[in-house]
């Protein structure tokens, strides 16, 4: 990696890639790394929460927990017990846009894991029994995660709040009825839709020859019929015109905020921009949310932010705990005087570097091991729709100007464009933060 002027953080150069389709319209993406003798494998279906409907959300993230329970060949806890004896570990994630399955083991049992997968793809079993305690599972997830969890419960108002019209509105995990309801013809239809190979891209990093991974798929992936994939999700959230504010009573020993403001999608433009704000805001002691809030005037114990890398446009997101004794409203002040400076006055050469000096140290992390980049590969190449965007970041990061800067603050975190969530405390013991 080529060292960037100044900075001492080097962009990724072009991965060795091969980018393959089957005949089904299965994407495969192989990168062969012989250091050690282990492999990643991904599988990106690209279907999630913004391809449910009202009546049946969180469908993407049950089948997440479904595919874990048997097939034609491999029976329930059969993959699990494979992937054990072979040596491996597995696990799965699903998010608004998709839901990827992710495997690691020793390159030697490469056409098991080819096997296993294709089985499950095709063959998923959709036993009631199994069924009604994955259901149970779900829902036990939901309480852990949201209804018994402040910032969940806090995550999930937010967006109900930003989202009017969207499906982001919806959380991924799904409301409690809708769980409770869902019917067999709900969960077929919906993996018919989503896990069709022609909605999937297959990543394949690690000790592993191309010519094989790619005999390998065309053996057992290659059988899997093409059906058709999620309809193009055709609504768009319309511009937010004021402020919105949604308040939370829950236990919880202190206060917490959340203030949301609508960005573009992932593969905007101006999204490498995005990430440069967020940094100055919020990555690191150095950055103003910290400085001022954190360390000077001690208002917050924390002060963080994250910027959603989404297909369609998502959220900047601040996420503040204020001290005990100090008012929300005190903390927020605060947080909204250093957004308006961002707004208001070009940043310096000495920060703006800082920032993205950042940002490339985190991406040279990820790109470090066979799993960081096999799910960086993935998401790029269904976020960003092209995964040799992977390759141009650090040119894209440090393209990004002190005017780019000031125009994304102005254009996009403005009162109009906010949504601020807070958690009022009641006090109760045993809370849970």
């Amino acid at each position: 990696m080529a060292a960037l002027p100044g900075s001492g953080i080097a962009p990724a150069q072009e991965l060795p890639i091969t980018s393959t389709t089957l005949d089904n319209g299965m994407k495969v993406l192989v990168e062969e790394d012989h250091n050690i003798p282990s492999v990643a494998l991904y599988f990106f279906f690209k279907v999630g929460s913004r391809n449910e409907r009202p009546g049946a959300t969180g469908l993407s993230h049950f089948f997440e927990h479904m595919m874990f329970n048997g097939a034609a060949k491999y029976g329930p806890k059969q993959f699990d017990q494979q992937m054990d004896r072979a040596g491996g570990s597995n696990n799965a994630y699903t998010s608004e846009d998709m839901t990827v399955y992710t495997d690691w083991f020793p390159s030697n049992s490469l056409e098991l894991m080819m096997d296993m997968e294709s089985d499950r793809i095709q063959h998923l079993a959709f036993d009631p029994k199994i069924i009604k305690s994955e259901r149970g599972v779900v829902y036990s997830e939901r309480r852990t995660s949201v209804d018994n969890s402040n910032r969940g419960l806090m995550q999930e108002q937010m967006q109900a709040a930003a989202y009017e019209a969207h499906p982001y509105h919806w959380p991924v995990v799904g409301w409690p009825s809708d769980i409770e309801a869902w019917t067999m013809d709900d969960l077929k239809q919906h993996f018919a839709m989503g896990y069709a190979p022609n909605n999937c891209v297959m990543v394949a990093v690690g000790d592993v020859k191309t010519d094989e991974v790619l005999r390998l798929a065309k053996k057992y992936m290659g059988p899997i019929p093409r059906h058709d994939p999620p309809p193009p999700v055709r609504t768009i959230e319309p511009k937010q015109t004021g402020e919105r504010r949604a308040i939370v009573h829950k236990p919880a020993q202190l206060p917490l905020e959340m203030i949301a403001y609508h960005i573009p999608a992932a593969h905007d433009s101006s999204f490498p921009t995005i990430e440069v704000l967020r940094a100055l805001l919020a990555q690191g002691q150095s950055s103003r949310l910290y400085r001022r809030l954190v360390d000077r005037d001690q208002l917050s114990i924390d002060a963080n932010a994250f910027a959603q890398s989404n297909l369609d446009p998502g959220l900047f997101v601040i996420s503040l705990q204020p001290r005990s004794g100090v008012e929300t409203a005190q903390v927020e002040k605060a947080a909204f005087e250093e957004v308006e400076k961002l707004r208001s006055a070009p940043v310096s050469d000495a920060e703006l570097q800082r920032a993205k000096n950042q940002l490339l140290a985190d991406s040279f992390r990820q790109l470090q091991t066979i799993a960081g980049r096999a799910n960086l590969i993935g998401r790029y190449e269904v976020l960003y729709g092209d995964y040799h965007k992977l390759s141009t970041r650090g040119e894209d990061i440090e393209a990004v100007t002190i005017a780019d800067v000031q125009k994304a603050a102005a254009e996009y975190l403005n009162t109009d464009n906010r949504t601020v969530v807070t958690l009022v405390p009641e006090k109760k013991t045993g809370v849970s933060e």
